[in-house]
């Protein structure tokens, strides 16, 4: 069996994580004022990188794209670990759901740059369900074991709930609207005494 090259062992430079980092960062704000038709060339302009490294991190739109949406996913799921770890669980799982909303917002605004990839959104979204529903699930059941909720409570219903007032949001007052259904959907979550 070949062993594999010294290479493919060595971890990417910190330099390249960071232009890659500043390339996604900069791809978000374009893809949300622009759509999937923003400059590339000004993408790796704006984050202080030449159109070859962009292209060396992302051969293709479809792959910047993507990323960008893995991105919002990840530090959705990184928050989640870390929220758990500082904070006790009722309150770590309210945290969380504010994030979540903001990720939902993030990705309204670059679905029609999402639409844009090869297979759609749907198959985006498909691949990033299981981080975010092993998220919730994580929370919940954390805050089930303190008491602080109600055993019967199915995790993936808080998210519902807050994924339906952004598909019926008529406009920018949503975010406010779906962050007061997070501390009802909290309270109505408590034990029934």
């Amino acid at each position: 069996m070949p062993r594999p090259s010294k290479r493919s062992e060595r971890k990417p430079r910190t330099d390249a994580q960071r232009n890659r980092g500043r390339i996604l960062e900069v791809a978000k704000a374009a893809f949300t004022r622009s759509g999937a038709d923003a400059s590339l060339d000004e993408i790796a302009k704006q984050a202080g990188v030449g159109p070859g490294t962009l292209y060396r991190h992302f051969p293709k739109r479809d792959a910047l794209i993507e990323a960008v949406y893995h991105t919002e996913v990840e530090k959705l799921a990184a928050a989640q670990r870390e929220l758990s770890l500082n904070l006790p669980p009722i309150e770590a799982l309210r945290a969380w759901m504010m994030l979540f909303v903001d990720y939902i917002a993030a990705k309204q605004i670059i679905a029609s740059a999402l639409h844009s990839v090869v297979g759609g959104p749907s198959r985006l979204y498909d691949s990033s369900r299981v981080q975010v529903r092993g998220a919730i699930d994580a929370l919940v059941k954390a805050a089930m074991k303190s008491g602080d909720i109600r055993k019967d409570l199915e995790p993936f219903d808080l998210l519902r709930a807050l994924i339906g007032v952004s598909n019926i949001a008529t406009g920018p007052e949503w975010q406010e609207s779906a962050r007061r259904l997070v501390d009802i959907l909290i309270k109505g979550s408590r034990p029934i005494k």
